[in-house]
């Protein structure tokens, strides 16, 4: 036989699992339109215009643009992106991302060079803001039931 053993298959794709380990790839030159969906990670070098959804990591190589929206666990811009994106854990904005639109994110990690216009919502902030708030109101509380 000649393929004996999963050795000599495509790395990733030896067992039907959806392991989020396994690469999709968007090549330098590909144009897409339309939307993508996938259970694992994906790197676009292309040109993507649509709606992209991923339940691993995405990133954006620096050739890369995407034209949409883009909701994912984990990214990392390096190239052009026009759109709003939602990341669930960390979004990287490398020194060569260019980023128009709005954000959506836990965590975000921006190295100098990198150029960011719209929006930004940080969901660990928006938590600690509302309980900063709850605490700048006790002393307020306080003094009126001493008061009362």
């Amino acid at each position: 036989m000649v393929f004996k053993s999963d050795k000599h298959t495509m790395a990733g794709y030896s067992n039907g699992s959806q392991s989020p380990e396994r690469l999709n790839r968007i090549v330098e030159g590909t144009h897409i339109e339309g939307d993508i969906k996938s259970d694992s990670n994906i790197r676009i070098d292309g040109y993507v215009k649509g709606t992209i959804n991923v339940k691993g990591r995405l990133v954006l190589g620096p050739t890369g643009k995407i034209d949409g929206n883009i909701y994912c666990k984990n990214a990392d811009i390096e190239g052009k992106l026009n759109g709003i994106i939602e990341v669930d854990e960390l979004l990287s904005l490398k020194s060569t991302a260019k980023l128009q639109g709005e954000i959506s994110t836990n965590k975000l990690s921006i190295e100098p060079g990198a150029i960011f216009s719209g929006n930004c919502k940080m969901g660990a902030v928006l938590k600690d803001l509302s309980n900063t708030e709850e605490k700048l109101n006790e002393p307020e509380q306080v003094l009126q039931e001493k008061s009362a």
